[in-house]
């Protein structure tokens, strides 16, 4: 799908706040393709972007998982309205890239009862197949199109119960159209290997000091968000200027 362009002027959906402490996790896989032709600009402080006002310094700085690359990382739900609302412009980030930098996703599980435990792990076990960049909007469209995978009960009024949430069974049938067998796909998902992934996921989450998602991460140095960049098209020029920062050893 091809990213929305981000304006100014649009409403901003109010981010999902961690309302408990997440647990652990892993840093995720590159997007594919998610770089282009190495056409940074050059590394200017205007004074335009403050620290600490429009972006936060992440104190110890996290290990990367891509060598030789400034790692550009959105921490998100499926099951987020305002990840959703964003997405147009993570893609347009991920676009916007400059080949030595690479685009990233981080799952948060911080919200059980919307369903977000499920939801990264459907992530994760599409990421081991192969498939989590070609179902990413196909997902989304589940969560808030189709309502497939929704947690609200049919007549919106609230969340359904726990019992009645979609299981990674119905997120399986997501990802057949891309090729995946519905019950490798279960098998997977419920594989050691992936329940480490999490693990290790919500442990990041944790030591990034996300509190709220969308959160956008630059080279596990830099953390910021809609709400302090100042809006959609300002976190893709928030989220450059960090890159060239870190580019230019700033």
């Amino acid at each position: 799908m091809a990213p929305a362009p981000a304006v100014t002027t649009t409403t901003v959906m109010a981010p999902a706040v961690a309302s408990t402490a997440p647990a652990p996790e892993t840093p995720d896989q590159p997007a594919a393709a998610a770089t282009v032709a190495s056409n940074a600009p050059p590394f200017v402080d205007d004074g335009k972007w403050v620290e600490g006002k429009n972006y936060f310094l992440i104190e110890p700085a996290q290990p990367t998982s891509h060598p030789g690359k400034i790692e550009v990382t959105e921490v998100f739900s499926y099951g987020c309205p305002a990840c959703n609302a964003f997405h147009p412009t993570a893609n347009q980030i991920a676009a916007s890239l400059p080949a030595d930098a690479v685009m990233t996703y981080l799952p948060a599980s911080f919200n059980p009862p919307e369903n977000w435990v499920m939801l990264q792990r459907a992530y994760f076990t599409a990421q081991a197949l192969g498939v989590a960049e070609k179902g990413n909007d196909a997902m989304y469209d589940a969560v808030w199109k189709t309502r497939e995978l929704s947690a609200m009960n049919p007549a919106g009024t609230g969340l359904k119960p726990a019992s009645a949430l979609p299981t990674i069974a119905d997120a399986a049938k997501v990802y057949a159209p891309f090729g995946v067998d519905p019950k490798e796909f279960e098998a997977v998902a419920a594989s050691f290997a992936t329940n480490l992934k999490m693990k290790r996921a919500d442990e990041r989450v944790k030591a990034l000091g996300i509190e709220q998602t969308p959160t956008m991460v630059v080279n596990g140095k830099y953390r910021y968000t809609v709400g302090s960049a100042g809006g959609y098209a300002q976190t893709v020029e928030l989220t450059r200027w960090l890159v060239a920062k870190e580019a230019a050893g700033k």
